[in-house]
């Protein structure tokens, strides 16, 4: 081996992996290519389980086909026994059968610093996330979860807590942690107003902060979510502690938004990978009892 390689494959020995269970978004706006993007952006190497098909542009959503089990079940075993990914994350999972088996897969490889984005509904309205998946959900995978990060409707759905305001918020949030998360963020995009607050509550010991940012107008937020979580779990693989994790990655998808195409007729996708975005570490606000 020359002193090129050797040093190519000390780099490479070295870089944290990350995987994304989720689906496939046609359109490449959300779903596995906006984690993989997002990952690559994030400086980690991404690797992916597709757990379901779908025909999507900007507009809609045309068709979702779901992956056999056995398919799903062997994508996770190949990546985990030899990438042996530093963080996980799960996206859109389509049925309750198909949580169940992401579920018992990850907790057989013992997977760590999971990210849980409960994907229920797209940026278009079309549902995701079959009605009888909410409880397999709550029961198999929040259990396994270090970070989850519920938008309002899905906190709602996931709590039967109406998110009205920052008590509110709280609330919710405090019932989903007493599912099993460490750490609940609840996003406060689908509220109102100039600025966007999402609310951050560690389980042990009920602390929290806020992220606040300005709302960036416009439509190209196809894909927020995923991008989001996917940052979590980037910078959770390369060591960062989970409240820094949330801020960097919170700050990342600022930039990301702020840097969109502008393509597509409807919701269009992020600015992913320009590479004015460096992806810095930011530590997380003070916490508060």
């Amino acid at each position: 081996m020359t002193h090129g390689s050797l040093g190519q494959a000390m780099i490479a020995s070295t870089l944290p992996v990350a995987c994304t269970v989720a689906g496939s978004d046609s359109g490449g706006g959300a779903g596995i290519q906006a984690d993989l993007k997002t990952f690559a952006a994030c400086r980690v190497y991404g690797a992916s389980a597709i757990v379901a098909l779908t025909a999507q542009n900007t507009v809609g959503v045309r068709r979702v086909e779901a992956v056999s089990p056995a398919m799903v079940a062997d994508q996770i075993d190949a990546v985990a026994e030899d990438l042996r990914p530093a963080a996980w994350k799960t996206g859109m999972l389509a049925s309750a059968e198909l949580v169940r088996l992401v579920a018992e897969r990850l907790r057989a490889h013992r997977a760590a610093h999971l990210v849980v984005d409960p994907v229920m509904v797209a940026k278009s309205g079309d549902r995701l996330l079959a009605e009888d998946a909410v409880d397999a959900l709550r029961s198999e995978l929040l259990p396994l979860a270090e970070v989850v990060t519920p938008n309002l409707p899905e906190v709602e759905a996931l709590t039967g807590i109406a998110v009205r305001d920052r008590a509110g918020a709280r609330a919710a949030a405090e019932a989903l942690a007493a599912m099993g998360p460490r750490l609940v963020v609840v996003k406060g995009g689908h509220a109102p107003g100039e600025t966007v607050v999402d609310l951050v509550l560690e389980r042990d010991g009920g602390t929290a902060f806020e992220l606040e940012y300005p709302r960036v107008p416009g439509t190209s937020t196809h894909g927020t979510g995923c991008t989001f979580s996917a940052a979590i779990a980037a910078f959770l693989a390369r060591g960062v502690p989970a409240p820094d994790a949330i801020a960097s990655a919170r700050a990342y998808l600022q930039q990301a938004l702020l840097r969109a195409p502008g393509l597509g007729a409807g919701h269009g996708p992020l600015g992913h990978a320009d590479p004015a975005l460096a992806a810095p570490v930011v530590e997380a606000p003070t916490r508060v009892t």
